[in-house]
């Protein structure tokens, strides 16, 4: 693991994961700079120069490497059959809310982050970042599909969790209620979208979506 290894035996992909929470930490009062990448840098004994080197990209990089770090840390915590015994609605609940635990203190560097990420020329990026995101919770919850259902799921799911950030990030009530709240309600319209989904397509082998779409507009008479 990386926490085991001395900084200068990194990679600058590893350094960039090692660095991006501790850069976060600082991004609520320095922002997504290159003053709080010198900071940290300097307190983890990395030459400043070597640290710039592994954000080429500036701030989204920075931002990009503490999902990396989130990323990685929900993978190693729900390896294995960690998640078996849930249904599929408790494993996206608990996979999502380890991400919200995992930013939980940090609101000021998300928001920062998110007005980032919002930047136009930023959108196409953040958008693949959000789809990797929600592709690793769906494989962490045993999710195998192939067909048009892996990217469905994935876009439904990358947009919860979008929403659910921008709640949590304002959220001021007690324990984060309102995200809570919100949270499932949003899950539970994804799993009622689901349901409906299989059933329209169930025994459908050959499913034409230019028909289908055909007869959303034309319905028959």
């Amino acid at each position: 693991m990386v926490s085991d290894r001395a900084m200068e035996d990194l990679t600058l992909d590893e350094l960039r994961i090692a660095l991006a929470p501790q850069i976060a930490d600082a991004a609520a009062f320095d922002g997504w700079s290159t003053a709080a990448l010198e900071q940290v840098a300097r307190s983890a004994g990395v030459d400043p120069a070597v640290a710039r080197l592994a954000f080429p990209g500036g701030p989204m990089d920075m931002i990009a490497g503490w999902i990396a770090s989130i990323d990685a840390r929900m993978e190693r915590e729900f390896a294995g059959d960690a998640l078996a015994n849930m249904k599929i609605r408790e494993k996206i609940r608990t996979l999502v809310q380890f991400r919200l635990d995992a930013v939980a203190g940090k609101e000021e560097a998300l928001r920062r982050a998110l007005a980032i990420q919002a930047m136009p020329q930023n959108l196409s990026r953040s958008l693949r970042l959000g789809w990797n995101s929600a592709d690793l919770m769906w494989r962490l919850a045993g999710d195998m599909a192939t067909d048009y259902n892996h990217y469905t799921k994935r876009a439904t799911l990358g947009s919860l969790y979008a929403a659910t950030l921008a709640v949590f990030v304002t959220d001021e009530s007690e324990g984060k209620a309102e995200t809570s709240a919100f949270l499932d309600r949003r899950i539970e319209g994804v799993m009622k979208f689901e349901k409906a989904k299989a059933q329209l397509f169930t025994g459908r082998e050959h499913f034409d979506v230019a028909r289908f779409l055909g007869r959303l507009r034309y319905p028959a008479r």
